[in-house]
């Protein structure tokens, strides 16, 4: 029973790492959050930044539309004949693997993208991970009287290598910590 219970609280502890990299899930349409007629896409997409590791989630009624991923003509031109990925779910869920792209999206059913039921999501590289804090030099106790022509010590930065150390750290040490925590709560 305690064997589970451990093994139970380090998959929770890792899971809770794990999300932490991984990227934003946004409805489509969000606050109204429905692929529909009523939604202008041009300005709800204009106020996110989608990163690669993201995900647009479609949500919609199955008998009055459906969701195509198309090219960037068979996006201005409103046509669904050639399309790449075709969802019909009511619910989709959309990865956005890849930065650096345009991924173009309309509505199948005739009239609706012609009637603004298309989206063109930027997708930018993923976001970079969070910067390690840095150590502060330590105070001078008291201050000191500078002789005349002397010049100050420098600062030394910390190296790259070990600010993306102590981020790695830090993750691993949260999801360790918590494991530990739910261990020693038995």
């Amino acid at each position: 029973m305690a064997s589970t219970r451990a093994l139970l609280v380090l998959a929770v502890s890792m899971a809770a790492v794990l999300g932490m990299a991984h990227g934003a899930s946004y409805t489509v349409g969000a606050p109204a959050a429905s692929w529909d007629l009523r939604t202008n896409y041009t300005s709800w997409a204009s106020g996110v930044t989608f990163r690669a590791g993201d995900q647009l989630v479609f949500k919609y009624s199955r008998a009055a539309h459906n969701v195509m991923e198309v090219s960037r003509a068979d996006y201005d031109s409103c046509s669904g004949s050639s399309a790449l990925n075709t969802f019909t779910t009511g619910d989709d869920v959309v990865p956005l693997t890849s930065g650096g792209v345009t991924r173009y999206f309309i509505c199948g059913v005739p009239g609706h993208c012609d009637a603004g039921m298309k989206l063109a999501v930027r997708v930018e590289a993923a976001a970079p991970p969070s910067p390690a804090p840095v150590a502060m030099a330590p105070r001078a106790a008291r201050p000191t009287m500078a002789t005349p022509g002397a010049r100050a010590p420098a600062a030394v930065a910390p190296s790259s290598s070990a600010a993306a150390s102590a981020g790695v750290g830090s993750l691993v040490g949260l999801g360790l910590g918590a494991a530990m925590a739910g261990l020693m709560a038995m």
